[in-house]
């Protein structure tokens, strides 16, 4: 079967294997050719579509997509909102939910990696990697999720020719933050800030040991946080845009509907969780201003709770802006379509959904 998704019609094929202790449920369910589910493991999927050639060892999947030769294997606990593209693979008990791994990016074993997107690489031999036992860590002393994690990015991850990103195994990031490619993250750490540099090995200082007194109400990097949570819903709106223009044309229907449910699934969230944090920093700013906070900090708070009604309303607008979309026509394989792209095709992708993200984080920019 091709690349192209173009091969099958209906929810299960025939030549689709389901082993014995599986189980596959709901009306939105679509195997396609050539999957194999269940065969380390019993596997449940609910409502999850499968490209061709998707290999399921075994575990659980709900709500999520898997393009063509995408690999799980078992103990796979996959919740709604993954997006799994050509190629991309986790080994053994891995946790996801709405995490966003465009071709190849590969995941070691024992790993969480929930509200991340992840690009970066050429092909199966030349992929990000996230190593076994990594963590990323998504959820803050203060209660909330405003975390989301983008590991390259989607104007270039898209074109299939940037360098991998390596995070190294018994390691983590606390969200949010930006990793440029290139990046090699040495095992065992624990990265808590931006990587924008590309090709950098970073090695973090362990923090210095220490107690003081704390309050989570408190914030204290309200324009990086902020900023970096307006990158991530700019990737997810030019990722939304690329599935629009481009994959539609060689997507089934029902993977292409299935990957827009995502994307707007993890969009919605995204907004949700940003929603949220207008309480959360009027609260901050009252407890710091009542406390002694740094005009810095103070200033921070105000222009985000200045800004936020403007970034919602426009958040919440179906029209995404940003410079026209270049014709381009998908033909072939996909992935091989996309390596054959001229130096000019692909400069203008990248300005086109780079177009997209600038609109987002305009209204905040960077520290």
């Amino acid at each position: 079967m091709t690349e192209n998704n173009k091969a099958h019609e209906g929810t299960i094929v025939p030549d689709a294997v389901i082993h014995p202790g599986s189980r596959v449920l709901g009306a939105d369910s679509v195997i396609g050719p050539g999957c194999e589910i269940g065969r380390e493991a019993p596997a449940t999927l609910i409502n999850c579509q499968l490209g061709s050639g998707v290999k399921f060892g075994g575990g659980f999947a709900e709500g999520s997509v898997f393009l063509d030769g995408a690999n799980v294997a078992s103990g796979a606990h996959i919740r709604p909102g993954c997006l799994l593209e050509e190629g991309a693979s986790v080994a053994h008990t891995v946790g996801l939910k709405q995490t966003i791994l465009l071709p190849f990016v590969t995941c070691g074993s024992l790993i969480n990696f929930c509200d991340c997107l992840m690009a970066g690489g050429t092909g199966p031999n030349d992929h990000s990697e996230v190593g076994s036992s990594f963590v990323h860590f998504n959820f803050t002393p203060h209660a909330d999720k405003a975390t989301p994690s983008l590991f390259g990015d989607v104007p270039f991850g898209v074109r299939l020719d940037q360098p991998p990103v390596f995070l190294g195994g018994q390691g983590g990031a606390v969200g949010p933050i930006r990793v440029a490619y290139g990046t090699v993250l040495a095992a065992g750490s624990v990265l808590r800030r931006d990587v924008l540099d590309p090709g950098c090995l970073v090695v973090p200082a362990a923090p210095k040991a220490r107690e003081k007194p704390y309050l989570p109400t408190h914030y204290r990097d309200v324009r990086r946080r902020m900023h970096a949570n307006l990158v991530y819903v700019g990737n997810l709106r030019a990722l939304r845009s690329w599935y629009e223009e481009v994959r539609s044309q060689v997507l089934t229907p029902e993977l292409q509907t299935g990957a827009l449910r995502v994307i707007d699934l993890v969009l919605a969230e995204r907004i949700k969780w940003l929603g949220r944090m207008e309480a959360k920093l009027t609260a901050s700013r009252d407890h710091l201003a009542a406390n002694g906070g740094s005009a810095t900090v103070l200033d921070e708070h105000d222009d985000w709770l200045e800004v936020w009604p403007q970034i919602e309303s426009f958040l919440g607008a179906s029209d995404f802006g940003g410079l026209p979309a270049p014709a381009l026509s998908p033909s072939g394989p996909y992935l091989d379509w996309v390596r054959e792209l001229n130096a000019d095709a692909r400069d203008d992708i990248s300005a086109w959904l780079g177009s997209i993200v600038d609109e987002v984080t305009a209204f905040f920019p960077a520290p």
